[in-house]
C-alpha cells in the first residue's frame, strides 16, 4: 500500500510498488517499512545497463506512518486525510478496505475500494489531539484478510485558534509608597490552550496597556515592577494597571488577552504632625471640676494607622502643674484636663506650650527632619459666682449630757469667696426620720441644743450645716458637724440579779460562794471603782457575809458549815453598791441564793436536777444512736426468747425410760439477790424461822432478830423439814412442778455468835465522818449517808440535852 503524497502532509502508509515507484521509492522509505510476507512468490528478472540479471522475490506489505489533519477545517467538502493501498490490490476491485477505531465511521470515513480517508467534521485539537485507528484489507473473493490488521494514528495539527487567558484575574495587590524603582509588586501568568510544541501559537509575551509610567512588566515572566520614584500615597493611593498577554511571540496576527491589576500604595510614616495654627485660646470657668476635660487641641497628620499616632505633651512647668493632656485614640485629639482647682481671684490666665510628635518613626525618612510640632494654648479663667466656703472641712463639737435646752454647742463660719463678699446664711438640714436635737442661728452660725441629751442613749450626733449666699440662695455649700455628748454621773451602778447564785449543801464556813461585780451605764471616768456592803440598819446576816475585794468586785462568803435544801432552799441577800463618781451614786440589789446538792469533782456549780436536764439535752445524732441501740437490744431479747422456746425439751424424755421421779429443768436461779425463793433464816435456826414467819410480799414494819432463847432446843431438824415439805405440798402459789429446797443447820451453842449483818442493830458511832468529803466522788454517797446520820444524831442529842436542862 502507499499513500499519495500529493494529498497529505506526511505519508503514513507506503507500499512497495515496483511498477510505479521502483527501487527509488523503496530506498526512500527504507527506515519506515514493516514488511508482511505472502504465500505466493514469483521471480522477476531485470537487466539494466549490462548488469547481470538478478531474480528478486517480490514483497508486499503495509507501510505505516502518521496522518495529519488540520483542526478547525471549515471548507464545504470533507477534508482529505490520506490513502490506504495494498500491493495485493490489482485494481480489479477485489480488495476491500476496512477502517475501525476512534472516530471511524463518524469522523473518519474510507472509500472501501480506493482506500481514501476523509474527515467529515471540523476537529478541535484542544479537545482531542489524536485518534487511534485500525486498517485491514479483505479479499472479496474469499472474504479473508489479505494482511493482518494494523494500527495507525491520525494527529490533529494545531493552528493558532486560542488567545492567552488570565484565569484568576482581576488581581489586587499593594506596594509601600515611596518605594524604589524596580520594586517587585506582583506577577501575572497567562495560559494558552494551543500546542506549545508546535510553532509560536502558545508563546506568550506580556506588555502594559494601561498604567504607565508608574509601573512596568517583564515581557517574559509577567513580573510587575514600580517604574516611577517617590510615588506618594497622600497624593494618589490607588492605581489600575492593565496587562496584555499576546501569543505568536507578540507578532502581528497573534491573539491576545488582558487582565487588570489593582495596586494600592500602603502608608509609611513620611509626614510629621502639624498644628493648623501656632496659637490657640480657650475659656475655662473657675468652677470647672478637677479631673474633667476643659479643652481640646489637634495636630494633623497625613499618614494613617500607627504612622499617624500622636503623643501630646505640656512643656512648661507652670502649665503642667495645673493641667494635664492625653490623646484621644479615636479622634487623635489632645484632651486637656484640670489637675487643681482654678481660682479667678488668684490667677486669671495660664499659658501652655504643647508639643505633638509621632510615636512610630521610620528611620528611612529621618532626612525629612523632626517628626514633631509645637503650639501655644492660652487658657483664660472665667469668674463664677461661687457658693460659700466653710473655714473647715468638718467640725467636731462637745456638750455635756443633761445640759439645759439652748446651751451653746459651737459655731461654724463660712464666707463668700467672690470679690463682692455677699453675706452668708446658715441652716441645718432636717430629716423626717430623725429627731431634732439642735438648732443654728442663721446669721452667726452658733449651734444650740433644743432638748436634753442623754449620752447613754446617743453618745454621738451627726448633723449637716448648709450655708447659702444671701443674694443668691441657690448657691449652697455643706459641711458635716459631729457633736459628742460628754458624760456626767447620772446612773448608779447595778448588780446583775437575774441569775441565781448556787450554794452547795456541802459548803463550809468561810468558803467563797460567789464573786459579784456591778455595771454602770456612765463612762468609766465617772465610775472607775465600785464598793459593796450590806444595807445599814439591818441585823447581821447569820448565814452569809460580804467582802469588798477593792477591785470593783465583792465575794459572798458562807458563815455556817452546811446548808440543807430540805430545810431552806432559797435565801435572799440585799447588797448595796456605790461608785466613786461625782456625785456618788448607789443602788441596792437583792441576790437570790439557791441551795443545791452539787456535783462533786466539777468546778461549775449546777444543781443535780439541772445537771440531769442539761445532760438530757442531746443532739439529734446522739438520740438516733440511742434509739438504734435500744432496738438492737430488743431484737436480741426477742431472738433469745424465741430460741429458748423452740429448744424446750419435754419433761419426760421417753415414755419407756422411767427410772426415778426426778425431773431435770433448765431454769436458772435468781442468784444472790433472789430473796423470794425461800427464807434463808430457816437455814440458820428452824425454831426461830417458825415463830418469825411473815409475808414476803409486804415489807414488815420491824424485823426483830432471832434470839437463842426463843429456839426450842428439843425440836429436831428432821421434824422441821417434814413440816416444810407438807407446807410446800399444800401451797397453791408454787409452780405446777416440784421444786428442790435445800436446808442447812449450823447448830447451836456456839460462843462466837453469828457474823451476819442481818438483824444487827448497833449504836451510832462517835467517829467524825467529815473527812469522807475529801475522798472523791467514789465515797460521795457514803459521805452523804453518814453525814446525815451524824447530823441527825447530833440534833437528837442537842434536843435531848435542851429538854433535860429544861
Amino acid at each position: 500500500m502507499k499513500v499519495n503524497p500529493s494529498y497529505c502532509l506526511c505519508p503514513v502508509l507506503l507500499c512497495l510498488c515496483f511498477l510505479e515507484r521502483g527501487y527509488e521509492a523503496s530506498h526512500h522509505s527504507q527506515a519506515k517499512i514493516i514488511s508482511r510476507s505472502h504465500n505466493a512468490t514469483h521471480n522477476h528478472n531485470q537487466t539494466k545497463d549490462g548488469e547481470t540479471e538478478v531474480h528478486h522475490r517480490p514483497k508486499r506489505g503495509w507501510i505505516w506512518n502518521q496522518f495529519f489533519v488540520l483542526e478547525e477545517h471549515i471548507g464545504p467538502d470533507a477534508q482529505y486525510v490520506g490513502k490506504l493501498h495494498s500491493n495485493s490490490d490489482k485494481g480489479d476491485g477485489s480488495v476491500r478496505y476496512i477502517l475501525s477505531g476512534e472516530g471511524a465511521g463518524s469522523i473518519f470515513i474510507i472509500n472501501e475500494v480506493t482506500g481514501d480517508i476523509h474527515a467529515t467534521k471540523s476537529l478541535d485539537r484542544e479537545k482531542k489531539s489524536h485518534y487511534v485507528l485500525h486498517a485491514q484489507a479483505i479479499d472479496l473473493n474469499t472474504n479473508k484478510p489479505l494482511e493482518p490488521e494494523s494500527e495507525f494514528i491520525i494527529k490533529v495539527q494545531d493552528i493558532n485558534d486560542n488567545a492567552p487567558k488570565f484565569p484568576d484575574g482581576p488581581f489586587v495587590t499593594t506596594v509601600p509608597e515611596m518605594a524604589e524603582v524596580g520594586t517587585s509588586v506582583f506577577q501575572v501568568t497567562a495560559t494558552d490552550a494551543d500546542d506549545p510544541t508546535y510553532g509560536n501559537s502558545a508563546r506568550v509575551v506580556y506588555s502594559v496597556l494601561h498604567g504607565q509610567p508608574y509601573f512596568s512588566v517583564d515581557p517574559k515572566t509577567g513580573i510587575i515592577r514600580t517604574a516611577l520614584t517617590d510615588m506618594d500615597r497622600e497624593a494618589r493611593e490607588h492605581y489600575s494597571v492593565v496587562i496584555q498577554a499576546k501569543d505568536m511571540a507578540g507578532q502581528v496576527g497573534g491573539l491576545s488577552g488582558s487582565t487588570t491589576v489593582n495596586i494600592t500604595l500602603t502608608d509609611v510614616n513620611d509626614n510629621p504632625p502639624k498644628f493648623p495654627q501656632k496659637n490657640y485660646q480657650v475659656f475655662v470657668p473657675e468652677s470647672a471640676q478637677v479631673g474633667k476635660p476643659v479643652g481640646k487641641i489637634k495636630a494633623n497628620d497625613d499618614d494613617i494607622g500607627i504612622n499617624a499616632e500622636i503623643k501630646y505633651s505640656i512643656l512648661n512647668p507652670e502649665g503642667a502643674g495645673m493641667f494635664s493632656i492625653s490623646t484621644d485614640k479615636d479622634t487623635r485629639e489632645g484632651v486637656i484636663m484640670l489637675r487643681k482647682p482654678l481660682n479667678y481671684e488668684k490667677k486669671k490666665q495660664y499659658s501652655l506650650h504643647i508639643s505633638a510628635e509621632n510615636t512610630h518613626l521610620d528611620p528611612r525618612f529621618s532626612y525629612l527632619g523632626s517628626f514633631k510640632d509645637d503650639a501655644t494654648l492660652k487658657i483664660t479663667v472665667g469668674d463664677v459666682d461661687e457658693p460659700p466656703v466653710f473655714s473647715m472641712d468638718y467640725y467636731i463639737m462637745e456638750v455635756y449630757e443633761n445640759a439645759k435646752v439652748g446651751t451653746e454647742v459651737g459655731a461654724v463660719t463660712a464666707r463668700d469667696p467672690d470679690s463682692k463678699n455677699s453675706p452668708v446664711r446658715y441652716f441645718i438640714e432636717r430629716r423626717e426620720d430623725k429627731e431634732v436635737y439642735f438648732d443654728i442661728e442663721s446669721i452667726s452660725g452658733v449651734i444650740r441644743t433644743t432638748q436634753l441629751l442623754d449620752r447613754e442613749d446617743t453618745p454621738w450626733h451627726n448633723i449637716t450645716v448648709m450655708a447659702t449666699e444671701e443674694d443668691n440662695p441657690s448657691l449652697q455649700s455643706h459641711v458635716p458637724v459631729t457633736v459628742q455628748v460628754l458624760d456626767v454621773n447620772d446612773n448608779p451602778p447595778m448588780i446583775n440579779t437575774e441569775d441565781e447564785i448556787i450554794i452547795c449543801e456541802s459548803t463550809r464556813a468561810g468558803q467563797v460562794i460567789q464573786t459579784i461585780t456591778a455595771v454602770d451605764k456612765d463612762d468609766f471616768a465617772n465610775g472607775k471603782g465600785f464598793s459593796f456592803s450590806f444595807p445599814g440598819g439591818v441585823p447581821a446576816n447569820p448565814n452569809f457575809t460580804i467582802k469588798d475585794n477593792e477591785d470593783s468586785t465583792a465575794s459572798i462568803i458562807a458563815r455556817r458549815r452546811r446548808f440543807h435544801r430540805l430545810t431552806q432552799e432559797l435565801y435572799e441577800l440585799p447588797v448595796v453598791v456605790w461608785d466613786d463618781g461625782e456625785p456618788v451614786l448607789s443602788s441596792t440589789s437583792t441576790l437570790t441564793l439557791r441551795v443545791c446538792s452539787c456535783q462533786r469533782g466539777t468546778r461549775v456549780k449546777i444543781c443535780q436536777g439541772e445537771a440531769f436536764l442539761s445532760s438530757a439535752v442531746l443532739s439529734t445524732g446522739a438520740l438516733i444512736a440511742i434509739l438504734l441501740c435500744v432496738l438492737i437490744l430488743l431484737a436480741i431479747v426477742i431472738l433469745f426468747i424465741t430460741l429458748r422456746r423452740s429448744k424446750k425439751e419435754p419433761l419426760i424424755i421417753s415414755e419407756e425410760d422411767i427410772r426415778e421421779n426426778v425431773v431435770t429443768y433448765d431454769d436458772e436461779g435468781g442468784g444472790e439477790e433472789d430473796t423470794e425463793a425461800f427464807d434463808i433464816i430457816a437455814l440458820r435456826n428452824p425454831a426461830a424461822a417458825e415463830e418469825l414467819k411473815f409475808r414476803r410480799d409486804v415489807r414488815p414494819e420491824c424485823i426483830r432478830p432471832p434470839s437463842s432463847l426463843d429456839i426450842d432446843e428439843e425440836m429436831e431438824v428432821g421434824e422441821f423439814i417434814k413440816q416444810r415439805v407438807a407446807e410446800a405440798d399444800q401451797d397453791t402459789s408454787v409452780p405446777p412442778y416440784d421444786s428442790l429446797q435445800t436446808y442447812a443447820y449450823e447448830g447451836q451453842g456456839s460462843p462466837a455468835g453469828s457474823i451476819s449483818s442481818l438483824g444487827s442493830a448497833g449504836a451510832h458511832s462517835n467517829l467524825d465522818y467529815n473527812s469522807l468529803d475529801d475522798w472523791g466522788p467514789k465515797f460521795e454517797k457514803i459521805a452523804e449517808l453518814y453525814g446525815e446520820e451524824v447530823e441527825t444524831a447530833s440534833e437528837s442529842t442537842e434536843k435531848a440535852e435542851s429538854e433535860k436542862q429544861t
